[in-house]
């Protein structure tokens, strides 16, 4: 007759320590799974109900950024070309814009100058598969806010969407007042311009930097500073840049851009704005 296998005490014992440190294993993945859900939620917790407009043709795109917006609690809108982006945008007032540049009817750099000249200033965030230089250019040039190639990474882009909708909530809650320094007045809700009363036309990128640097009164900013404010942490670009558009705002503002009365440069700091 066979006799059933009964292990012996320090087998039993080997069998125990090793199931309790697969559960323990086990317990410690559950939690880490639920740590890492709760960061996220709690990342995007202020988030939350922001409108954000996907203006795509390529329906696999449109929908694959609609489950995955959602998801993160946005309310989202889609669009399929550049006429009906331009409607929703006028009629839904997003807090963000996911921008295609290569739309049928009106492609997404007219769009953009479009909403641009229209006074709106909400974070505009151009999605192509032009990776061109001059193709970022024009786009952050038109006041975009930030420029993703495709194929892109999903997380890095909602990374992006999440920075975006942030920096544009400080800015809108911070930026509404009129700035008046010497005789020079900036007016954020219209992004408009005046020098001694008469109007001054600039590009969208022109008045972020003017604004950035008025906002500050009189404080001195660094390149890397203004580079942060204006064109977010995500932008690849050099302390040029900077420099490119101080000289441009020189030449429309100063009465001799040679000699600069409102944008002082500080030798070996940055810029201020502001006699000092």
């Amino acid at each position: 007759m066979l006799r059933p296998y009964v292990p012996d005490e320090h087998e039993a014992g080997g069998r125990r320590r090793k199931q309790a440190q697969r559960a323990t294993r086990l317990s410690a993945r559950v939690l880490w799974q639920a740590t890492r859900a709760m960061e996220s939620k709690r990342k995007g917790a202020d988030l939350s109900g922001k409108c954000v407009l996907v203006v795509e043709d390529d329906p696999s795109i449109a929908i694959g950024l609609r489950i995955n917006l959602e998801s993160e609690d946005y309310a989202v809108h889609v669009a399929e070309d550049g006429e009906r982006g331009l409607q929703l945008a006028r009629r839904v007032s997003p807090d963000l814009i996911v921008l295609d540049v290569m739309l049928p009817k009106k492609n997404g750099l007219e769009v953009l100058h479009e909403l641009r000249s229209e006074g709106c200033a909400v974070p505009i965030i151009i999605l192509s598969a032009k990776s061109g230089e001059m193709d970022k250019v024009a786009g952050l040039e038109l006041g975009a806010e930030d420029y993703v190639a495709k194929p892109f990474s999903l997380a890095e882009l909602l990374a992006r969407v999440r920075a975006a909708l942030r920096r544009g909530a400080v800015l809108s809650s911070a930026a509404r007042a009129k700035i008046m320094i010497d005789d020079v007045e900036v007016d954020p809700a219209s992004r408009s311009v005046r020098r001694r009363g008469d109007p001054v036309e600039m590009t969208a990128t022109e008045f972020d930097v003017l604004v950035c640097l008025m906002g500050e009164r009189g404080r001195v900013l660094s390149r890397d500073d203004i580079f942060r404010k204006v064109w977010g942490p995500n932008h690849h670009g050099t302390p040029r840049t900077v420099d490119n558009f101080i000289q441009q705002l020189r030449t429309k503002l100063e009465p001799d851009p040679r000699d600069p009365v409102y944008i002082q440069t500080v030798r070996g700091v940055g810029y201020r704005f502001g006699r000092g």
